[in-house]
């Protein structure tokens, strides 16, 4: 039975007998280490040559020594394909009492490695055949409280370990793990400001999934997707602040207080907000706030809903012939001049309370009343609904039939490019 030990080898000598391709992926998991690798071998396969010129290792052109070669040195990896060679290394070094793997071990079963090269990801299991250590299979994959490091041994079969490896490594990151802690932070949590894309959970990203599977506290906006949400444990903190129009259940300063005293209690807390908090989602004062009482606060972007909302109706916000650029703005506030051209597109967010005036102030700025229209609401839901019209006539059509917030109202030719427009 293989007992799995972790070790230092920071600023520590490694000495590696050979150098063809069975060396490079234990090479690379020393310097990876933070290992000084020494490599011995008369030739070396093109990336180690490479990192020998690069400084990244030491490579001393000329065959094995003998047990000379192994002062100061507290790791050894024997891989020259020799067996002569390779059994006089694995002697020195049990007589040494250092520990010492056999890399050609991985290439007679198989397993992936050398071949991988450049960058041989995962490293490959190196099988005890006459070594006294071994190599796993590892990749290290990056939570939101810190970096962990995978690693899975099978010495009768290294591809197994490579799969095992690989599904956790895709787990984690796909969100599938629980990682919430079950006792408190000591200091301060962090924060991520994560945008939830346009209300559908399959437009969520694999870090916003996985950010999610950590926290604590869940800062939640209207419009951010909920079918995740109420799948999330019994134990997570949910809390609504969501804006609808005229009913605001917190300011934005009480937001980013509350925000900012969960994390300084030491809970991990996402702000899950429906499209990209980058994108007239305040995310950039929420991030300042955070940062000015010295909490870790990452920035996840969404998929914004001036663009996914509209192509959920066939509407593109560009189009080869049709317009070459658009404007995004929101309908709460006077709309600031925009090209008058019906080949650039403007998208308004939160835009039908003010439907009316912003059509005026279009019109007012040249834009034909013919212009097409489009606003399309609830985007990606079940029950979507577009409604056409031209700039001339939209607020009064939206009123006759009933448009609700959320909405988003699409201004340009491109709404015609919709399969649903009126011919």
């Amino acid at each position: 039975m293989t007992l799995p030990v972790g070790l230092d080898l920071t600023g520590r000598r490694a000495l590696v007998v050979g150098g063809g391709p069975a060396a490079a992926a234990p090479v690379h998991a020393l310097v990876e280490a933070g290992a000084l690798v020494h490599v011995v071998a008369p030739w070396c396969c093109e990336q180690l040559e490479e990192w020998a010129l690069t400084g990244e290792i030491a490579w001393a052109a000329r065959d094995y020594a003998g047990a000379a070669d192994l002062d100061d040195v507290w790791f050894v990896v024997v891989g020259s394909g020799d067996a002569t060679i390779d059994a006089d290394v694995r002697a020195d070094a049990t007589a040494a009492r250092l520990w010492c793997v056999d890399a050609t071990a991985a290439s007679s079963t198989g397993s992936p490695g050398p071949a991988t090269l450049p960058v041989p990801e995962p490293l490959p299991d190196t099988a005890a055949s006459g070594g006294t250590a071994t190599l796993p299979i590892s990749t290290q994959v990056t939570t939101p409280d810190g970096t962990v490091t995978l690693a899975t041994h099978s010495p009768a079969d290294p591809g197994l370990a490579a799969a095992v490896t690989r599904a956790a490594e895709g787990l984690l990151a796909g969100g599938a793990l629980d990682l919430r802690r079950r006792t408190a932070r000591p200091g301060v949590g962090w924060v991520a400001l994560v945008g939830g894309g346009p209300g559908d959970d399959g437009l969520l990203t694999a870090r916003a999934r996985e950010l999610l599977s950590s926290a604590d506290v869940v800062v939640l906006d209207r419009l951010a997707p909920r079918g995740v949400v109420d799948r999330l444990p019994a134990s997570v903190r949910v809390i609504d602040v969501g804006k609808a129009p005229g009913q605001h259940a917190l300011a934005q300063d009480a937001i980013n207080d509350l925000i900012v005293a969960q994390a300084l209690a030491g809970c991990a807390v996402v702000r899950l907000k429906g499209g990209d908090p980058y994108v007239l989602g305040r995310g950039g004062e929420e991030r300042l706030a955070c940062e000015a009482s010295g909490i870790p606060v990452e920035v996840v972007p969404g998929v914004t809903s001036a663009v996914a909302v509209p192509a959920a109706a066939g509407i593109p916000v560009t189009h080869r012939g049709v317009a070459r650029g658009f404007t995004v703005v929101t309908g709460h506030d006077e709309l600031p001049a925009v090209p008058p051209g019906t080949d650039h597109t403007v998208v308004l967010l939160m835009g039908v309370g003010r439907l009316a005036r912003s059509a005026q102030s279009l019109l007012g700025a040249g834009r034909p009343g013919s212009c097409p229209v489009a606003v399309i609401e609830r985007g990606f839901s079940p029950d979507q609904r577009v409604t056409f019209g031209t700039l001339g006539g939209i607020a009064a059509r939206a009123a006759a039939a009933g448009v609700e917030n959320p909405a988003v109202v699409v201004v340009g030719d491109v709404v015609r490019l919709s399969p649903d427009y009126p011919r």
